[in-house]
């Protein structure tokens, strides 16, 4: 029996590098025509068949990578997926993404899965703290986390308590005092972080933090309408809220507009698709998921070369987005 064609086989009969036939292969849509009718050619005079599995068992790590998320409806982690994939298909890797849910024993299915797998490497949003499971297979399972950190890993985050800092001194300086925070998770570190710089902030101003304006929330969007009707139905309600996640948000301007509470200002960390479209606009913290995932997947990529060296903490940065929420008046005078 004949030797199968590999794709250095591929390659030298049509005069291209192994990385153009993968690109072709897998579908990649940016390689130049001639290149890749070039190529197409090849593979029908070689009768080339890629063999995934075999370069899986050969060079102990697969044509894929892993990426594990809150939830693939969450507008934040949407976008930031579809640059992970976006990059990864130009280096002809395939992608598997697996949701948790916000919960960390589902978190850790999806990391024992994708192990199995062999993914080259997994870009991971942590609910839980998986050292136990990661710290052994750092050598061969390379993981960049993206939003939050788990020690002994490379990260992507955002200064959270800066930009939570500069949202809520924006709100004060428009004459509010009576600011609640919707959004608030405890489990997660990003969310503990802008509760702080919350509550940090109103101190300074003079401002005492209170409980009932620091309500927890569940992560599905429709939690958010009882949490709003409740502050805005309290004795002496919020004029304010800091929306501390664009999932939530969305569905706090929803609840807003059919209570016709327009006149609540409101700030959200990460923009949303009608942030804009809405009235009043919103104003946002942009932290740029598109961003966000490229600093992850070039990290990750690099990792593949030195599994071992010390861990890289990268931030990313955030840009406040001014529009018209945050300038409201106090309603019905109030400070």
């Amino acid at each position: 029996m004949a030797d199968r064609a590999s794709i250095k086989d591929v390659a030298a009969r049509a005069g291209v590098s192994f990385k153009t036939v993968s690109r072709v292969v897998n579908g990649v849509d940016t390689v130049l025509p001639e290149l890749r009718a070039r190529v197409e050619a090849a593979v029908v005079e070689l009768d080339y068949v890629p063999n995934s599995a075999a370069r899986s068992l050969k060079s102990g790590a697969g044509n894929a990578i892993g990426i594990v998320i809150d939830s693939i409806d969450d507008v934040f982690f949407a976008s930031l997926v579809r640059e992970i994939e976006d990059r990864a298909l130009e280096l002809g890797l395939a992608v598997i993404v697996g949701s948790t849910g916000f919960d960390a024993g589902r978190e850790r299915d999806q990391l024992m899965r994708l192990a199995g797998q062999h993914v080259r490497g997994i870009i991971l949003a942590p609910v839980g703290d998986h050292g136990d499971f990661l710290l052994p297979r750092r050598s061969t399972l390379p993981v960049v986390t993206v939003d939050r950190s788990v020690p002994g890993f490379d990260s992507v985050t955002v200064n959270d308590y800066a930009a939570a800092t500069d949202a809520v001194e924006r709100l004060v300086a428009a004459g509010h005092r009576s600011i609640a925070l919707v959004g608030l998770d405890e489990r997660l570190q990003t969310a503990r972080r802008r509760r702080d710089a919350f509550v940090d902030t109103l101190a300074r101003h003079g401002i005492t933090p209170q409980a009932r304006f620091m309500p927890e929330v569940a992560h599905h969007a429709d939690a958010v309408r009882p949490v709003v009707d409740a502050l805005l139905t309290q004795p002496d309600p919020p004029t304010a809220l800091f929306v501390s996640n664009a999932r939530h948000a969305t569905s706090v301007v929803s609840v807003l507009h059919e209570l016709a509470r327009t006149d609540v200002a409101m700030i959200s960390f990460g923009s949303f698709g009608l942030a804009e479209a809405v009235a009043p606009s919103i104003t946002c913290i942009d932290q740029d998921p598109r961003h966000i995932g490229a600093l992850a997947f070039d990290r990750l990529v690099a990792r593949f070369d030195d599994p071992d060296g010390q861990a890289v903490d990268l931030r990313a940065d955030t840009r406040l987005i001014a529009r018209a929420s945050d300038t409201l008046p106090v309603a019905g005078g109030r400070a």
